[in-house]
């Protein structure tokens, strides 16, 4: 999918619509949105303005909604997106406010992230507006534990860029050289093995503070009433 789209108010007023005409063309199922943002709102990317503007030239030049519906469902519509699957599924995206929320950090945060180029939005408006899919819930829960384990924004962009050339390397291995793969993936085997160490000290970390909270708070449990008890034996002698 395109990484540029428009809201459904900008797709209208880039191909000079009314909205009541984009819901006709979408109930006639000439058009569809590419997609909807966690608030329901639908967004187009160019792939369909290119469909739009197909469906206008036709009307103008007086073809009916009827014809049209049969020269989409039989060849499609002219454009580069031709052979695209066809699937009544659309997907959902998520605001930088809702990905904030799920992650539990501020949208600044999440932006900063990505100004750093540790992620990437799925897509970006002309002004500016962001969405990702899901996985990126997943993903900046990830970024946020490194930050938790001690890592900088900087090493935290390493893996990231690290893990982007697995992903280019699991889906063609021809993409680079051999030797090229083969010092990659040793860095990759590396770093997989520094973060079992960190791990494992993280793991006896928080066993130590587990014993030694649990200690505590039995003890200031104990404190406690031992207090009361000396509250109630203070009130009598009064």
């Amino acid at each position: 999918m395109d990484k540029k789209m428009l809201l459904k108010d900008e797709f209208i007023e880039k191909l000079g619509i009314t909205e009541s005409k984009l819901k006709e063309w979408q109930d006639l199922k000439l058009l569809k949105p590419d997609g909807i943002t966690s608030e329901n709102v639908s967004f187009f990317t160019s792939r369909s303005i290119e469909k739009a503007q197909k469906i206008k030239e036709l009307i103008n030049i007086g073809y009916g909604f009827r014809e049209i519906q049969r020269i989409v469902k039989k060849v499609g519509l002219p454009g580069k997106e031709a052979q695209e699957e066809k699937s009544d599924k659309i997907s959902k995206y998520l605001t930088v406010g809702l990905l904030a929320e799920r992650v539990g950090v501020s949208p600044r945060t999440i932006k900063h992230w990505e100004d750093k180029g540790i992620i990437e939005s799925d897509m970006r408006s002309e002004g500016g507006f962001r969405l990702y899919s899901e996985i990126y819930t997943y993903l900046c829960r990830l970024i946020r534990d490194l930050q938790l384990f001690g890592y900088s924004l900087e090493e935290i962009k390493e893996i990231s860029d690290l893990f982007r050339d697995f992903l280019v390397m699991e889906k063609s291995l021809e993409r680079y050289s051999v030797e090229e793969n083969e010092k990659e993936l040793d860095v990759m085997l590396g770093k997989i093995e520094k973060f079992y160490e960190k791990i494992d000290l993280f793991k006896k970390g928080i066993e130590r503070w587990d014993e030694l909270l649990t200690k505590k708070k039995k003890e200031i449990l104990s404190i406690k009433q031992r207090n009361k008890k000396r509250k109630k034996s203070e009130g009598r002698k009064k």
